[in-house]
C-alpha cells in the first residue's frame, strides 16, 4: 500500500462539565462527544527515506514536530522498526484552535492510516492507548460516534447513536486559548453545571428535542464574557430556528442543532453574509462508527 486517503472528522460537545481540578494540574471532566461530518483531508504516502514530511494548505499551521500529525507518525516510527518514511499532505477545513478537535482528529487519522499502510496490526484499543500520549481527545477521535468521556477525556463509554439532524457550525473571527479558559474557570457553589445525566437519557431514548434542551457547556462561563460574539452567534441560531445552540469545547466555535433542513440552510446563508462569523459550515451528525 503506497498511499492512503483519509477523512479526519470534527467533533462537537453536546455536554461539557468540569468536576474538579486535579493535583497534577489536569481537570476532571464529564463530556458527551459527537462526531460530525465536517472533515480535514489527509493523504499519507510512503517515502523511501525513514523520515517525516508534512505539507498543509494553511500558512499558519506548522509543518514540523509542532503538528500533531507529525507527532503521531513519529510515535509509531519510534516504536516500530519501519524502514520507510511518510509524506503527509494535510488539507484543513475544520476551524483551527476552535474546540472541534481538528488537530486530534488529524493525529488519529495518521495513526489509523499508518497502522494499515505498514501492517502494524494494532487493534482500535491499541491505537487509542497510543493516541492518548499525543492528546486527551485523540482516543475519542479514533473511536468516533457518540460517547461519554470522563477522566481527562480519555475514559470513553460508547453510547447509542444520537438522532440525525443538521448541524450548523460558525466560528467568529477570534482565537481562544484552551489553557486560558481552564485556568480562569471557577468551580464553586455558584457554578452552573450542565445536566449530563439528563442528556444521557435523551440519547438513550433517541429524543433529539430532549438532547437539545439539555445541552450545556460549563466553559461558556469563562469564554463568553471575554468574547460576547459567541453569545451573539448562539442567540442568532436559536432565533432563526435551531433547537438549541452552544459553544463547542473551549470555543470559540458555536454549533446549532436543526431539525428543519430548510431553516438550517437559511441560517447558514444569513450567517455567511453577516459579520458575526468568519467560517460557517452546514454539516450532519456522523452516524458511522469506524474509519
Amino acid at each position: 500500500m503506497y498511499e492512503m486517503r483519509l477523512k479526519a472528522l470534527a467533533k462537537i460537545n453536546l455536554g461539557l462539565d468540569v468536576l474538579r481540578r486535579r493535583e497534577d494540574g489536569y481537570h476532571e471532566v464529564r463530556m458527551i462527544m459527537q462526531t460530525v461530518s465536517l472533515y480535514d483531508r489527509i493523504i499519507i504516502r510512503k517515502m523511501k527515506k525513514p523520515e517525516i514530511q508534512v505539507k498543509t494548505n494553511l500558512y499558519y499551521v506548522p509543518e514540523n514536530e509542532n503538528n500533531l500529525v507529525y507527532q503521531a507518525a513519529q510515535l509509531l516510527m519510534d516504536e516500530f522498526p519501519l524502514k520507510e518514511g511518510v509524506f503527509i499532505d494535510l488539507q484543513k477545513f475544520i476551524p483551527v484552535a476552535a474546540g472541534m478537535a481538528g488537530g486530534s482528529s488529524d493525529a488519529a487519522a495518521v495513526l489509523y492510516g499508518m497502522n494499515r499502510m505498514f501492517q502494524l496490526n494494532l487493534s482500535q484499543q491499541g491505537l487509542m492507548e497510543r493516541g492518548v500520549k499525543i492528546g486527551a481527545d485523540v482516543p475519542y477521535c479514533i473511536m468516533r460516534g457518540t460517547a461519554l468521556a470522563e477522566g481527562i477525556g480519555e475514559k470513553l463509554t460508547r453510547l447509542p447513536s444520537m438522532p440525525s439532524c443538521k448541524v450548523l457550525v460558525a466560528k467568529p473571527p477570534v482565537s481562544v486559548s484552551t489553557k486560558f479558559v481552564y485556568e480562569n474557570l471557577k468551580l464553586d457553589e455558584h457554578t452552573v453545571h450542565p445536566k449530563i445525566d439528563i442528556l444521557l437519557q435523551g440519547i438513550q431514548e433517541g429524543n433529539l428535542k430532549k438532547i437539545a434542551a439539555h445541552m450545556g457547556n460549563v466553559l461558556e462561563s469563562v469564554t463568553i464574557p471575554h468574547y460576547p460574539v459567541i453569545a451573539e452567534i448562539r442567540e442568532e441560531m436559536i432565533r432563526q430556528g435551531a433547537l438549541n445552540a452552544m459553544m463547542s469545547g473551549s470555543g470559540p466555535t458555536v454549533f446549532g442543532l436543526f431539525e428543519d433542513e430548510g431553516m438550517a440552510e437559511k441560517t447558514y446563508w444569513n450567517l455567511r453574509e453577516g459579520s458575526l462569523a468568519k467560517q460557517v459550515y452546514l454539516t450532519d451528525i456522523y452516524l458511522g462508527r469506524k474509519y
